[in-house]
């Protein structure tokens, strides 16, 4: 097997990890003092994952709608007019109250909830189904509620959408609308 290139990022943390990002590049976050043999191995260990986590992420990069620089301010409009009605309905479901609503550029996230709870979502999420921008809206107001991603986060964004695993693979284009 070929050796595996990385980039590697040294920090004050205690342990080893390696991600693959969007484009396919292996990050590893290492102790500062960790010796580089140590790493080579963690890394060799892991080359199955990695390429696996290659694969995903070239899948999901070819199922990403194409998104023209021309069609930004359609899809923007369409977010100021789409999101604030099921955010409304969801909300009033769900028992909790957003302080606000930004619609962003963000490349990497299509939704987000601050810790004063307004809601920010990318315009780029209205290139995928409804189903998927649902899903997208219940789980920013789930975390109104819940600040993390626990167990409990889950059960009430399934109390409002039981099918929410299924919408989750929409987003990530590995199930058809």
């Amino acid at each position: 097997m070929e050796k595996i290139e990385y980039e590697l990022i040294r920090s004050r943390r205690r342990t080893l990890a390696v991600e693959v990002d969007a484009s396919g590049r292996v990050l590893v976050r290492s102790p500062r003092l960790m010796p580089k043999w140590c790493i080579d191995a963690f890394v060799k260990e892991r080359a199955d994952w990695i390429e696996r986590a290659r694969q995903r992420q070239a899948r999901r990069q070819q199922n990403l709608p194409e998104i023209r620089e021309e069609d930004k301010a359609l899809y923007v409009k369409r977010a100021k007019a789409i999101l604030p009605p099921k955010i409304d309905y969801y909300a009033q479901r769900m028992g909790v109250v957003p302080t606000g609503l930004t619609i962003t550029s963000a490349k990497t996230r299509f939704g987000s909830c601050s810790g004063k709870n307004r809601l920010s979502f990318s315009w780029r999420l209205m290139a995928y189904p409804e189903a998927a921008v649902d899903y997208v809206v219940v789980h920013e107001l789930a975390h109104i509620r819940y600040k993390d991603h626990s167990r409990a986060f889950y059960g009430f964004i399934e109390s409002v959408l039981p099918d929410y695993r299924d919408r989750i693979k929409l987003l990530k284009g590995t199930q058809e609308a």
